[in-house]
């Protein structure tokens, strides 16, 4: 049996660099949707992951109008997610992208959501790599040519990324068993650290066959230092949920207690989201839970992007590419990881 040390986002730093950036107005960090349909441009390079706790409309015209995207969840009928796609179109002149599955209905479900205005599909299933995957990529660009952006995942491997590119995504959610609320690894036991995966796509890239697609940086998340890493070891954007979770923009009511307000979020592969969508269980591989309530996304949103372009400032990087030309990584050990910490907490 053969196996290798993996690293996620706590296990690396950047090295600072030298710096001639003397405002953080210097720094762009938008990153594209390119196709043969039309190139939507991000300001702000984070995209709300396709849970019924995260993205619907609110979240979807919020995140537009701060420069990001939000992806319309799947877990409705298809005339109530037309509808909610309609609806961001409608109140922001929006990019509306929205999630399908793999199986089922899954091409009348994306007829209707190409009717209804979107042009960004994303195959949304837990194990990208997978032949059903295949098979949907193969159906939905016989179907629809290049009119529409395909995303698709989620994968863990060099094999997989490619793979899907090779089956037709234009942009490949990375990640697997990395998000907060996620137990896939604890159930199945499998799973890579996230950074790890990142890293593995960023050697397909280099050859220059598949610099077109863009690589989605889904999982392990927990604040802007790791979306400065995710970006540096090569994702052209981040997914998240957690972060965006408890805000005003997300569906569901707040909950007052005595402890203070929250609002559900829950992973769509938990027994509440499962029994909620579709009234009965599969495997469980998520749980769910409350979180504060945090208010408007747009001051998350505003924190987020401080925090990303005082990363890229500490590598002298004006971009998102130059941070990738430039980055150095250090490996730190444990007592590092502690030291990188606000640690007076831990005396």
């Amino acid at each position: 049996m053969k196996t290798k040390e993996t690293l996620s986002y706590d296990d690396i730093l950047l090295v600072p660099k030298y710096s001639d950036i003397k405002s953080r107005s210097e720094i762009n960090i938008s990153s594209s949707f390119v196709g043969a349909y039309a190139t939507v441009q991000l300001a702000l390079p984070i995209i709300g992951s396709p849970m019924d706790t995260i993205s619907e409309v609110d979240m979807g015209v919020a995140m537009w109008n701060e420069g990001g995207l939000a992806i319309i969840h799947r877990y409705n009928t298809i005339e109530e997610q037309s509808l909610l796609a309609r609806a961001v179109i409608v109140d922001a002149n929006a990019n509306a992208a929205a999630a399908i599955g793999a199986s089922g209905d899954y091409l009348d479900r994306a007829t209707a959501l190409y009717d209804a205005g979107v042009r960004i599909l994303c195959i949304d299933v837990a194990h990208g790599h997978h032949v059903h995957v295949k098979n949907t990529l193969y159906e939905l660009r016989q179907t629809f040519g290049d009119k529409v952006h395909l995303m698709a995942g989620n994968v863990a491997t060099l094999e997989g990324f490619v793979d899907l590119a090779n089956w037709g995504a234009d942009s490949v959610r990375v990640g697997i068993g990395g998000g907060s609320i996620c137990s896939t690894r604890i159930q199945t036991g499998h799973g890579i650290p996230a950074l790890e995966s990142i890293i593995a796509t960023r050697i397909a890239k280099k050859g220059g066959r598949f610099a077109d697609v863009k690589v989605v940086a889904d999982g392990g998340i927990k604040n802007s230092g790791d979306i400065v890493k995710a970006l540096a070891c090569g994702a052209d954007f981040v997914m998240v949920g957690s972060l965006l979770a408890g805000t005003n923009e997300c569906p569901g009511e707040i909950i007052k207690t005595k402890k203070g307000e929250f609002k559900t979020y829950r992973g769509m592969a938990s027994k509440d989201a499962q029994i909620g969508w579709r009234g009965k269980t599969a495997s469980l591989e998520g749980i769910s839970t409350v979180v504060p309530h945090r208010g408007p996304v747009s001051g998350v949103l505003s924190e987020l992007r401080r925090g990303i372009c005082s990363g890229l400032s500490y590598s002298g990087a004006r971009s998102i590419r130059e941070l990738q030309e430039k980055a150095q990584f250090i490996i730190q050990s444990p007592a590092g990881q502690l030291e990188s910490s606000t640690h007076i907490l831990s005396r």
